[in-house]
């Protein structure tokens, strides 16, 4: 008997926006293009509605995205009072800048708080609020 071979892509990767709000706005736009050469107006107007809700889609996972990394930045600070930005970056997988960004809306949603100590900016640690 021969193994077979199948594609596999994890359950997240179908639920993910990235991977299905491109394919959405691609079938649209063929659909879209299909009926406009047919004249066919009730199946324009569905495709360019797929468009436009797949673009949507797309546009809030963009909004997701920076609320997703601030959880994973306030879960690390959670875990690890006194944590260091460059610290708290490897432990992410992001860029120093992304996680001083993160850690500023935090900071200023009064999430997280600034140990106060007098050092250089680069090398302030952080906790949580209380």
């Amino acid at each position: 008997m021969f193994p077979t071979k199948e594609a596999y892509l994890p359950k997240s990767a179908l639920r993910s926006v990235r991977f299905t709000a491109p394919i959405l706005m691609a079938l649209g736009a063929m659909n879209a293009w299909t009926a406009q050469t047919k004249t066919d107006y009730a199946a324009l107007s569905t495709a360019l509605c797929l468009c436009v809700c797949a673009a949507g889609l797309f546009g809030e996972d963009l909004v997701q995205r920076g609320h997703r990394q601030d959880l994973m930045v306030l879960a690390h600070v959670a875990a690890h009072p006194g944590a260091e930005i460059r610290g708290i970056a490897r432990a992410v997988g992001a860029p120093e800048r992304v996680v001083t960004r993160n850690l500023s809306r935090l900071t200023e949603d009064r999430l997280v708080a600034v140990v106060e100590d007098d050092v250089d900016p680069a090398l302030r640690s952080y906790r949580l609020a209380s």
